[in-house]
């Protein structure tokens, strides 16, 4: 699988408090090994080619698929799901 690492996730990912950085990198591993591991709960935002994966209670990424590859899109709190359902 390839990954790209947009710029506002990778921005976003400087933003985030240095445990949800840490958080965030095991949730990775775990999405890379099995994108559909139980601990992420991964789910689709309704109406949009976008999906969501959990790095903690409350933070999240989210991620769009194209062809053989993962796009990382943003990752922060609950209302980066806001925001992407209106891009």
């Amino acid at each position: 699988m390839n990954v790209i690492f947009t710029e506002p996730f990778k921005r976003d990912y400087n933003g985030l408090p240095p445990r949800t950085q840490r958080a965030l990198d095991k949730a990775l591993k775990f999405f890379m090994v099995n994108p559909r591991h139980p601990s992420l709960r991964v789910q689709k935002l309704p109406g949009t080619p976008i999906w969501y994966a959990r790095i903690s209670r409350v933070y999240r990424f989210t991620f769009q698929y194209r062809d053989d590859t993962v796009i990382l899109r943003r990752a922060g709190k609950h209302d980066i799901l806001h925001q992407e359902r209106k891009n």
